[in-house]
């Protein structure tokens, strides 16, 4: 099995979120950044150059598409790509199935935290791991299969209710709640992900009733007691 550092190209427009996301990267043991590019011709130019195990792709670009760099990597390399996590603030279906249709492994919502793509990159390490532990010439039963798939996946939220919910949203909400290093109230939540207080309310109601956040209650000075979430460990 190769402890050789995954070598991860950060695709990003914005220089400063471009820094934040390959600082998160450099965070996670068995990783390492190798190129920084902001458009689609410089990451195809820079996969050529330093032949990346993983791209964290953006969706919007100056001149395209990660979506476009994925598919043009596809087709030049016969399918030989890189693996692909894609980091957008799109969240049209549209996207989605189109990053599903080229492969990508994963897809993180903006605005995230570094612990949400910590989750992503141990879920994608694992993965390798996995396979790399694997004889290519040995035959693999239903259960193998199963946890290979399953390894690629971090820890999986519940089954979302169809009416009055989204997924996109459930994640965002508990992403900004599991990068907070504090308990944050529904107002900070809302404010943290663009979504109403109201919208954030609900979803962190849901996400206690599914154990994957606590309910803490902060006492001031008038008595009144402060609701305040936090991830559960």
């Amino acid at each position: 099995m190769s402890q050789n550092p995954i070598r991860t190209l950060v695709v990003e427009d914005d220089f400063r979120v471009s820094g934040i996301h390959a600082a998160y990267v450099q965070r996670v043991a068995g990783f390492e950044v190798v190129g920084q590019p902001a458009t689609v011709a410089a990451s195809l130019a820079a996969v050529r150059e330093t032949r990346p195990e993983l791209l964290l792709l953006d969706v919007y670009l100056p001149d395209g598409s990660g979506l476009d760099v994925l598919r043009r990597l596809t087709e030049d390399a016969g399918g030989a790509r890189p693996d692909a996590i894609m980091t957008t603030a799109a969240r049209d279906v549209g996207s989605v199935r189109a990053a599903m249709k080229f492969g990508a492994v994963g897809y993180l919502v903006k605005p995230f935290g570094s612990a949400a793509l910590a989750e992503r990159l141990t879920a994608y390490r694992a993965l390798r791991h996995r396979v790399d532990a694997l004889d290519p010439a040995a035959e693999t039963d239903q259960a193998d299969v199963d946890a290979l798939f399953s390894a690629a996946r971090p820890t999986a939220l519940p089954s979302v209710p169809a009416k009055g919910h989204s997924a996109p949203t459930l994640a965002v909400v508990r992403d900004a709640v599991r990068s907070a290093h504090r308990g944050l109230s529904a107002t900070e939540v809302a404010e943290a992900t663009g979504v109403s207080r109201a919208t954030a309310q609900r979803y962190l109601s849901y996400l206690v009733r599914e154990g994957l956040a606590r309910l803490e209650l902060r006492y001031g000075a008038t008595g009144r007691p402060e609701h305040r979430y936090r991830a559960s460990t």
